[in-house]
């Protein structure tokens, strides 16, 4: 199939069916989905997802999404499970089985012994008259008419189902958690995610040099303070206090207006009531205001103490924007 209207055909009718399947999921939403909810939250114990095949890389996925949402899981292979990884599964613990048909054999092996431990069972399936429906406590349908595939066997549409039913599942955890930003930037210390909730204005000033001039500093002096610093601009201070700033704009400006800079000081060019930010917010409030202001940089406080620079650059380097 090498024309381009037929290629571009079959992609849509897949993303459309897999749409359509997600859509359908709502129907079938039941009690069984809130107290499978509420199992999980009462529970003292840890989340165990197993599954075998493509399902077996979904259960991953869930518990990848449900340890960084603050619900503890672990994922275990169906197959190891019933060679030796049965011992994962602790006492407390609430164990779902991913399976599309219900009736893989490894899974009618696994669930008679997570029965016997008295574990609570959850079953995604798209079969609810399946072995492990029936021996379940609780029943999440991912049941979908078709998968994307062509010849109806590679799994498409009912792996996104379960994908989609463990997002669910996720977002209620989370939300009955009250699971917050801040407790989401403790799962999530590093990159640029983990940044936007965590990084501070203070944390960024304190590696940056520290420009500043006085209301009666010679431009000269003021040109080698913002060249030594490099960071395009300087506090202009009275009595430790910001009154004004001077950027490498400014400079430009000045050269513009006057024909020799003899005698001209810091307060001769400078900007007044610059725009400033507290030490103790977050990072990405300083982008905000960056471009809301359109300026690329911003002049740190605590209180009325001036702490720094905060720079764009900075912002760009820590992954901020």
């Amino acid at each position: 199939m090498s024309d381009t209207k037929a290629i571009l055909d079959l992609a849509k009718k897949t993303i459309q069916t897999e749409s359509d399947a997600i859509q359908n999921l709502n129907s079938f939403l039941t009690n069984d989905f809130a107290n499978a909810v509420s199992c999980i939250i009462s529970s003292k114990g840890r989340v165990i997802i197993s599954g075998i095949g493509k399902s077996a890389i979904i259960a991953s996925k869930i518990v990848a999404t449900l340890n960084s949402t603050g619900t503890p899981a672990i994922f275990m292979h169906a197959a190891d499970a019933i060679h030796g990884d049965l011992g994962t599964v602790q006492e407390n613990d609430v164990v779902i089985c991913i399976s599309k048909s219900g009736n893989t054999p490894e899974i009618k092996m696994l669930v008679p012994l997570i029965k016997r431990g008295k574990n609570k069972l959850i079953a995604m399936t798209g079969n609810t008259a399946s072995f492990l429906a029936q021996q379940s406590d609780f029943i999440l349908n991912t049941f979908v008419e078709k998968e994307a595939c062509p010849n109806n066997l590679a799994p498409t549409t009912s792996t996104t189902a379960q994908m989609v039913m463990g997002d669910a599942l996720a977002i209620c955890l989370l939300d009955l958690k009250g699971f917050s930003s801040s407790d989401f930037a403790k799962y999530h210390p590093g990159g640029a995610l983990g940044k936007r909730l965590y990084l501070r204005v203070a944390d960024i000033v304190a590696a940056n040099q520290k420009p500043a001039v006085d209301l009666t500093t010679d431009i000269k002096q003021v040109i080698v303070e913002i060249s030594e610093k490099m960071l395009g601009v300087t506090a202009v201070l009275e009595h430790d206090k910001v009154v004004g700033i001077i950027t490498d704009g400014d400079i430009r400006r000045m050269l513009n207006t006057y024909d020799t800079i003899n005698g001209l000081t810091a307060k001769d060019i400078m900007s007044s009531n610059p725009k400033t930010i507290a030490t103790e917010v977050l990072a990405i409030k300083a982008l905000e205001v960056m471009q809301e202001k359109s300026i690329s940089q911003l002049l740190a406080v605590d209180g009325e103490k001036y702490m720094g620079i905060v720079h764009l650059h900075n912002l760009i380097k820590e992954g901020i924007l």
